[in-house]
């Protein structure tokens, strides 16, 4: 009965109340606004110089590469125009003595040698017709810039973003350590080693992840309306969304396309509420930022993202495993393990460990629903490090991680409602009726004996939920990208039971957001990116017309020349 009851006040500190999930919300659209009238603001709501998003028509070969860590990625997205795409990829390990480069052009130069490398093997017939080609009067360069692969590059350190392929390195992370490119445009050193290899390759776009989780949903499953966010629940989390550029008056530097009236922004939502005013704040949180890497940032990032849930599940159990009254993993004798042994837990165990626990334990146990909770026990042994772990002992690991990944799942929900409600597009205000009670509200009336309330509340919300279909017209598309809202049961229904208990949203808006896996954003959504910045590069460029009515004369100089040093 001691753990049960530990079990349970640990379950209710984890808890998050739909009145405390509205206020949230409120918190969240003032930070947004807040973010878009100035610089320095909690959350960054960053331009991207991005100003319109694909359609599923859009066709074309371009190129993209990834570095946000330690493995560099090139990639070839064949665009078909028809929602689909055909993709070629490689990736290398970056040496780790590139990693603490003593300048920034030895780690450049070797991103630029395995773009080579990867032309040469996958585009090998571009890549001779290009080294063959002789120059001209009218392309001194030796290519004409129809015949340029367009790279969208997804650099996922701090950047400064100045215009859709200018940003300068604000500091390293993740291990590299290379003080000569700070400051400096990332774009403008990946192109001077490119053009030192000369190869038909132009850095047409700086890119983030979510940015490009954004555009890969939009190409991928176009609607009437547009995909308004692109938002990604993994390791880490963050949100990119389409904004009005009139909302945007804080002052933004570099050229863009305004005829659009939009802009895709980067909200760097990770460090949404730094100052703690509405977001739930348990002795675990607090402990857990105490201890990290950046004490008192990033934390929303700290209460959702799949890298510190594990470590919240760990100082939970902990915390009880040190008060004597509470029996987790610890037997008087075998008669009281259903396992007819005593739990142990290993010298090396990673509840010992900070930040060892494996966030995936959590969706183990919300995956196992048997009467011995066997996948449970088993990851309890291979997560945790305690063996012959009793009933009581899974069930308790059952229900706190159920508790935190709930907590997480809710929050997320929020961030979601509030770009929804901020940017108007489910046209309903502040409706005038409420709607029905979440499923959490009528639990609680239930506990607090209202059933009465209970009951009513439940028949309103069968009835609100049953609704008609959706037209398309009224839809609001949504890309999410990352392993909770893949592969963590139930996080994508919590979610949207977050969006129904907002007044502003209830069970007949929720109905009409659509939630969609979006892979790759890194790759294919760079491409996508690229494309548009091609696209607003051609706009500007009233040279580019005069060099499109003089492609077929220029083949045909070309082909008259080189035929003339053949026979010469």
């Amino acid at each position: 009965m001691a753990l049960q009851a530990a079990t349970k006040k640990v379950v209710e500190e984890f808890t998050l109340p739909d009145d405390q999930l509205q206020n949230i919300v409120k918190e969240f659209i003032l930070e947004l606004n807040e973010g878009l009238a100035k610089n320095g603001s909690t959350m960054s709501q960053i331009p991207t110089y991005v100003t319109a998003v694909p359609d599923g028509t859009e066709k074309g070969l371009y190129m993209a590469v990834d570095l946000g860590g330690t493995n560099f990625r090139v990639c070839s997205i064949q665009l078909n125009g028809d929602t689909t795409f055909n993709l070629v990829q490689s990736k290398v390990a970056v040496p780790p003595e590139l990693m603490r480069a003593k300048t920034a052009q030895e780690l450049f130069a070797f991103l630029a040698k395995q773009i080579e490398l990867f032309l040469k093997t996958h585009h090998s017939d571009q890549f001779q017709r290009h080294v063959r080609r002789r120059p001209t009067v009218s392309t001194p360069e030796g290519w004409r810039p129809q015949e340029v692969f367009r790279l969208g590059f997804t650099f996922s350190f701090p950047i400064n973003q100045v215009g859709i392929n200018s940003g300068n390195l604000m500091r390293w992370t993740k291990g590299f350590d290379i003080p000569d490119a700070v400051g400096k445009d990332v774009c403008d050193l990946l192109q001077k080693e490119i053009d030192a290899l000369n190869l038909p390759v132009k850095v047409a776009a700086l890119v983030n992840d979510t940015v490009g989780t954004l555009m890969a949903r939009s190409y991928a499953s176009p609607g009437k309306t547009g995909t308004l966010l692109g938002a990604i629940f993994g390791t880490g989390t963050n949100g990119a969304y389409v904004e009005k550029l009139s909302k945007i008056t804080k002052p933004m530097e570099g050229d863009f396309d305004k005829t659009t009236g939009d802009m895709v922004v980067n909200t760097e939502w990770g460090s949404f509420d730094n100052g703690l005013k509405t977001l739930p704040n348990t002795r675990y949180d607090i402990q857990l930022d105490e201890e990290s890497i950046n004490p008192g940032i990033q934390m929303f990032e700290k209460r959702i993202s799949g890298m510190f849930l594990g470590e919240l599940l760990r100082l939970a159990l902990v915390s009880m495993g040190k008060d004597p009254t509470i029996p987790l993993f610890r037997d008087d004798n075998s008669s009281q393990n259903d396992y007819h042994s005593t739990a142990s837990i290993e010298e090396n165990s990673p509840l010992h460990i900070k930040n060892a626990v494996d966030s995936s334990i959590l969706s183990f146990s919300e995956a196992d629903e048997s009467d011995g909770l066997r996948a449970v026990r088993q990851a309890i042994y291979k997560n945790l490090g305690v063996s012959a772990a009793s009933i009581e002992d899974a069930q308790a690991v059952k229900q706190i991680s159920h508790a935190i990944g709930l907590r997480a799942a809710r929050l997320a929900g929020a961030a979601i409602g509030a770009i929804v409600i901020h940017t108007g597009r489910l046209n309903t205000g502040a409706s005038s009726s409420t709607g029905p009670k979440s499923a959490a509200a009528i639990a609680q009336d239930v506990k607090n004996l209202k059933l009465s309330e209970a009951a009513s509340a439940t028949a309103s919300k069968l009835t609100d939920t049953a609704g008609f279909a959706v037209n398309e017209d009224e839809i609001v598309d949504i890309g999410v990208d990352g392993s909770l809202v893949e592969f963590y049961p139930g996080f994508m229904d919590s979610m949207r039971e977050a969006l129904r208990s907002m007044p502003e949203i209830g069970a007949a808006g929720e109905r009409r957001i659509r939630i969609g896996i979006a892979h790759d954003g890194s790759g294919v959504g760079a491409a996508l990116i690229a494309l548009v910045a091609a696209k607003i590069e051609a706009a500007n460029d009233p040279d580019q017309m005069e060099d499109a009515k003089r492609k077929l004369r220029n083949l045909q100089e070309d082909q008259d020349k080189e035929g003339a040093v053949e026979l010469a």
